[in-house]
């Protein structure tokens, strides 16, 4: 599969952005006041926000990498 240049960068700054969302939304998840019940465990709204966050910086990894990918291929003269 051929893929351009630009699309790549984009591809790549979206897995890093993935990075820089998620992880600071799930520092702030963890440590707000609706994340936990009294007792110690954890609420509904802190369940669901965390598997949403892991599977966001899981889709942001993938996309980043085919991005990486398509810039490798182009610097070795690969995709034309």
């Amino acid at each position: 599969m051929r893929m351009s240049r630009p699309t790549s960068l984009f591809l790549l700054a979206f897995g890093v952005w993935s990075w820089i969302i998620w992880v600071t939304f799930a520092r702030n998840l963890w440590t707000g006041d609706n994340a936990w019940n009294p007792d110690g465990s954890p609420t509904s709204f802190f369940v669901v926000h965390a598997i949403l966050a892991v599977v966001s910086l899981a889709l942001g990894t993938v996309i980043g990498v085919i991005g990486w990918r398509g810039l490798r291929a182009h610097k070795r003269g690969d995709a034309r």
